[in-house]
């Protein structure tokens, strides 16, 4: 039997995604074998994390400056401005390296089950930030789902007066997916085919 401190290691872990009760386990004995390296290592990066993390005020992105690293790269296109539903949204994105402008997370995505509503989102920051002009393009790249579509289509009518061209990603994308899942592959061509909404 293990003793609490383990077992509350364990159910830490296990509550992770993509890791249940036995991996959680494993992943124990794992850190516990290798005390010195993995276990300290991991210490210290979670602890240097948690007390630098902190929310970009710009885009929303999750990072230790702010503004975030991707806000003040000055090799971004800020004329282009991609919209994704949460964080791990943006970091899919991005991995791919193909959308070398700059971001805006809106925190989740309109639902009438959940009851999420426009001012639960930071829509009203993306408003502003595309008033504030120096954007051309609003790629609108929701999950394809009802509500991430239901999201873009309220999105592209509230931008509608502003002098930008608003697309979205091609709807290669499976229904149902989610961007997180998906490989560089099927990301990179749903960027190259996105086109004009409505």
């Amino acid at each position: 039997m293990a003793s609490q401190e383990i077992e509350t290691l364990t159910q830490a872990l296990s509550r992770l995604p993509g890791l249940g009760p036995r991996s959680a386990r494993r992943a124990v004995l794992w850190l516990i074998k290798r005390r010195e390296t993995a276990l300290v290592q991991l210490l210290s990066a979670l602890e240097g994390v948690s007390e630098r993390l902190v929310e970009c005020e710009t885009c929303g992105n999750v990072d230790t400056t702010n503004p975030c690293s991707i806000c003040t790269d000055p090799r971004r296109d800020q004329r282009a401005l991609c919209v994704v539903e949460d964080v791990a949204d943006l970091w899919a994105l991005d991995r791919a390296r193909l959308f070398t402008g700059r971001y805006h997370v809106l925190g989740g995505r309109l639902s009438a089950l959940e009851g999420v509503r426009p001012e639960d989102l930071t829509i009203a920051a993306l408003i502003q930030r595309v008033s504030a002009g120096g954007i051309d393009e609003v790629v609108l790249a929701m999950n394809a789902t009802l509500e991430g579509q239901t999201t873009a289509h309220y999105i592209a009518e509230r931008l509608e007066g502003f002098p930008v061209r608003i697309t979205q990603l091609a709807h290669g994308l499976p229904v149902g997916g989610e961007l997180d899942y998906l490989d560089e592959g099927t990301l990179a061509q749903a960027l190259r085919a996105r086109r004009p909404m409505g």
